[in-house]
């Protein structure tokens, strides 16, 4: 145990000497193809660590709970300092825990320790028991994975759509210009108000264009999204002077191609969670 936390002390250090000498992480830098180079070389190294486990003993100090109990201890205890603090895209130290070094290094040591539980359980497999144990572990290692490799190539927008007046471009948080893949023209822009005038509900009666010849008509309310070629687009805002007779609709945009494979990760844990209360006594603890 005693190495287990001076191997997770020593990532959090390289972490805020990481932060003070090149800044955050900057995960823009990973946009595709850039993140699945990393994931085949991280998966590669991952197997390249199990293999040598015998020869090398921190390879093989790796994949024991020694090293696992401590790392999620640190992990734990930066998550609480992530969630008592107020965290902002263009924070820093604490108040961007996502790119922040040591909270980064953290996880990453506990994903390279999954992986060799995960492959150490694969290589002496027995199915009542190993079953719900890979569902769980592949899941989680599948979701952290590809939720944070595939946060550089989510993108989310906003767009301006006037009346009768079809638009295909849209604005990035920093008011950058970006033309779409699809168009959308407002046709009608729906308010309902309480008795006081307050509003109700609204949303936007749209037609949306493709580049594919999709020709959609439908309505987007708050929390009740429309799916068009891997983007969601969701009511956001519209004219508070004009308030019902506004012409005017904003939209956001939202694309997240690596969301899938999140969701089947969460799946696989949910999978394994059922598994194990269905062989009930069966299930062996690893």
């Amino acid at each position: 145990m005693k190495e287990g936390f001076l191997i997770g002390g020593g990532l959090i250090f390289a972490g805020l000497m990481l932060e003070l000498s090149v800044g955050p992480v900057d995960w823009d830098a990973f946009r595709w193809p850039v993140n699945g180079i990393v994931l085949a070389g991280f998966l590669v190294l991952i197997a390249i660590i199990f293999l040598l486990r015998k020869r090398v003993y921190g390879f093989q100090f790796i994949g024991t709970f020694k090293a696992a109990i401590p790392a999620l201890v640190y992990a734990v205890m930066l998550t609480i300092i992530m969630g008592l603090t107020r965290q902002e895209v263009n924070g820093v130290w604490l108040n961007n825990m996502l790119s922040f070094w040591p909270f980064v290094l953290i996880y990453v040591y506990i994903a390279v320790i999954l992986g060799q539980i995960i492959l150490r359980r694969t290589l002496h497999f027995q199915w009542k028991r190993d079953i719900p144990f890979l569902l769980n572990h592949l899941g989680l290692f599948l979701a952290m994975t590809t939720a944070t490799l595939g946060n550089a190539d989510m993108q989310r927008l906003k767009m301006i759509t006037v009346k009768g007046e079809p638009e295909w471009r849209a604005l990035t948080s920093q008011q950058q210009i970006v033309e779409m893949p699809i168009a959308i023209e407002l046709k009608e822009f729906i308010m309902e108000t309480y008795d006081d005038g307050s509003p109700r509900r609204f949303a936007s009666d749209i037609q949306i264009l493709t580049k594919t010849g999709k020709n959609i008509q439908t309505t987007v309310e708050v929390n009740k999204p429309v799916e068009v070629d891997g983007w969601k687009i969701y009511q956001y805002g519209y004219d508070t002077q004009m308030g019902a007779m506004s012409q005017t609709s904003i939209l956001e945009l939202v694309s997240d191609p690596w969301l899938p494979l999140v969701y089947t990760g969460i799946y696989m844990m949910l999978a394994g969670a059922v598994c194990m209360f269905i062989l009930g006594g069966r299930f062996e603890a690893p």
